[in-house]
């Protein structure tokens, strides 16, 4: 007998007159067993390593958001560890994260050792499972574009208070809420609307230690009626203790990212 794959990502829909896509691409800890196969990190190494990498609470985060605003906007969750593939990586050299060995599928860890051997080839997981995500995504906010005329991408995402070895520039302040701009598809206005909902939280800095926000290629740089921001927050602010949500603040970083659905809904 065989059993059906659990899907590596899910469209949660939202109100069909919202524009607003909230993207929560680092939440999940989940590697399938055939891509276990080709990690080079013992078990108790990978939990580790998903501990630094995983974008802690963000699903949780988002789907507070997504049950509180009153326009509810429509979520795209991937269900997979970022260590199967980064789908927000560019798929070729122009990623400058590859030379690190963290482009569409890494090779390196968090503290730059070997994830996989020299010589993988990641072409598989590419297919399987980068593209088809790429595709789905672009699909999403096509028909937001076509249900209302524009598509708004809030990019979820949560960062250690201490800087990692992997980070190119992890040398700038880290902000409570760091929010990463793209500079054809981020309007001032939506930066402000951030800014204002996330005020409570002991401030915002932009593009600092992570920038840019996640758009598909197929419309970046190509259409302005797709916009975007990346909403990175420090993980101390949601936890209680060591992998331990705090669910208060949990609900109230959701909240605030309800606040800023409104305002661009």
């Amino acid at each position: 007998m065989t059993h059906a794959q659990p899907p590596s990502f899910q469209l949660l829909a939202g109100d069909p007159g919202s524009p607003v896509l909230l993207h929560v691409p680092h939440s999940s800890r989940t590697v399938p067993p055939e891509v276990r196969a080709g990690i080079s990190l013992g078990d108790a190494e990978l939990e580790r390593e998903l501990d630094h990498i995983t974008d802690a609470h963000t699903e949780r985060i988002a789907a507070h958001a997504a049950r509180s605003a009153d326009t509810a906007p429509w979520s795209f969750v991937n269900r997979l560890s970022r260590l199967v593939v980064d789908p927000e990586r560019l798929p070729d050299e122009r990623e400058e994260m590859t030379a690190a060995g963290m482009g569409a599928v890494y090779t390196r860890t968090t503290h730059r050792r070997e994830l996989r051997p020299a010589g993988f080839d990641p072409a598989p997981l590419m297919e399987r499972y980068f593209t088809p995500y790429a595709e789905a995504m672009t699909r999403a906010v096509d028909e937001r574009l076509a249900a209302t005329g524009r598509a708004v991408i809030l990019d979820v995402h949560s960062y250690p208070a201490a800087a990692l070895p992997y980070e190119l520039h992890g040398d700038g302040p880290r902000p409570p809420v760091c929010l990463g701009t793209d500079p054809v598809h981020t309007p001032p206005a939506l930066v402000a609307a951030a800014r204002r909902a996330f005020a409570g939280f002991g401030g915002t800095g932009a593009n600092s230690p992570f920038a840019g926000a996640y758009v598909p290629l197929a419309h970046h740089g190509a259409d302005p009626r797709v916009t975007a921001l990346m909403v990175e927050i420090r993980r101390d602010l949601c936890l209680a203790g060591p992998g331990e949500a705090a669910e208060s603040s949990v609900k109230a970083l959701g909240s605030a990212l309800a606040a800023l659905v409104d305002a661009v809904s």
